[in-house]
C-alpha cells in the first residue's frame, strides 16, 4: 500500500464507489443529511463531460427547485431525475427497505418518521443507490419487519426505477432486478469476505473471487479535497470537520 493509499480515508472510498454508480446521470438528487452522495455529486459535476445537474434537497443554493419536495416528486415522474439514494431502519436481500416500524406494525419496537413518497421515487426514478452506514445483521436483514418501499414489482406493474445496488462501510453489492438479489462486488480496504458473510442477514450471490475496492484515482481524490470539501463544509460542516479537517464555524449546524 503506498502513502497516498494508507491517507485514504474510508468515506472518500464510498464517495469513490458512488461515483462510478452515478456515471452517465443527468440529473442527479440527494436527501436530506446525506454527504457521502452529495460529495460523489459534486465530483461527477467536475468529472463528467455532460456535467450533470445536483439538486440537494437542503441546500437552496445547490438545488433547481424552489417548492421542494412537491418537485422532486414532480420532476421524478416527468422522468427527468436519474439518480436517487436511499436507506432505511432495514433493507433485505430482496431490495425491500423499511422506513416505517421495527417489530409487528400494531405493536411496533420503534417507529420512524415513514416513508415521504418513497415508494412512489422507488418505482419512478431509474436508478436507485441504497446507502446504509450500518452494516449488521440488525440493518440488512432476510426480511424487511414492514415494506415501506418494495425492491421489485411483478411483470404487469409499470415501474421505471428501483435499486441498482448498495453501498455499506464494508461492501458494494449489485442488485438483480430480474432475481430480486444483491451479488458481491467488492469488498473494502481493511475488511473481507468473512466479515461481510458475518454481517449480513440475508444471502446474496458470492462470486469465487471478489476483489477490494478500487482505491480513489489521485486526481479523483486531488479534486474531491481541493474543491469538493469546502463545498460540503458549508452544507455538512460535521462531516467535512470529520474527513478533511476543515474546522465547523462557529455557530454552524453540525449536520452530517
Amino acid at each position: 500500500m503506498s502513502a497516498v493509499e494508507a491517507d485514504i480515508k474510508p468515506e472518500e472510498v464510498l464517495i469513490d464507489v458512488v461515483l462510478r454508480l452515478i456515471a452517465g446521470a443527468r440529473h442527479v438528487a440527494v436527501g436530506a443529511n446525506s454527504p457521502i452522495p452529495a460529495a460523489a455529486a459534486f465530483l461527477a459535476q467536475l468529472l463528467s463531460p455532460e456535467a450533470p445537474n445536483v439538486s440537494l434537497q437542503q441546500s437552496p443554493e445547490h438545488n433547481l427547485w424552489t417548492d421542494g419536495g412537491r418537485e422532486l416528486f414532480d420532476s421524478a415522474g416527468q422522468g427527468r431525475i436519474d439518480a436517487f439514494f436511499f436507506s432505511g431502519a432495514q433493507i433485505d436481500g430482496s431490495g425491500n427497505i423499511n422506513l416505517n416500524v421495527i417489530g409487528d406494525h400494531t405493536h411496533p419496537k420503534a417507529r420512524f418518521a415513514g416513508a415521504y413518497g418513497s415508494a412512489y421515487l422507488y418505482f419512478m426514478v431509474p436508478r436507485i443507490i441504497l446507502f446504509r452506514l450500518e452494516h449488521s445483521r440488525r440493518t440488512l436483514v432476510e426480511r424487511v419487519d414492514f415494506i415501506s418501499a418494495p425492491g421489485t414489482s411483478p411483470p404487469n406493474v409499470f415501474r421505471r426505477g428501483g435499486p441498482v445496488a448498495l453501498v455499506t462501510p464494508l461492501c458494494h453489492f449489485s442488485f438483480d432486478k430480474s432475481r430480486a438479489r444483491f451479488r458481491l462486488e467488492s469488498v473494502h480496504p481493511g475488511h473481507s469476505v468473512e466479515e461481510v458473510l458475518d454481517s449480513t442477514g440475508f444471502a446474496f450471490d458470492l462470486p469465487a473471487g471478489v476483489p477490494a475496492t478500487p482505491a480513489p484515482p489521485p486526481e479523483t481524490l486531488a479534486l474531491l479535497r481541493s474543491r469538493v470539501a469546502p463545498r460540503l463544509a458549508a452544507i455538512y460542516p460535521k462531516f467535512a470537520e470529520k474527513v478533511f479537517g476543515i474546522p465547523m464555524p462557529a455557530g454552524a449546524v453540525p449536520m452530517g
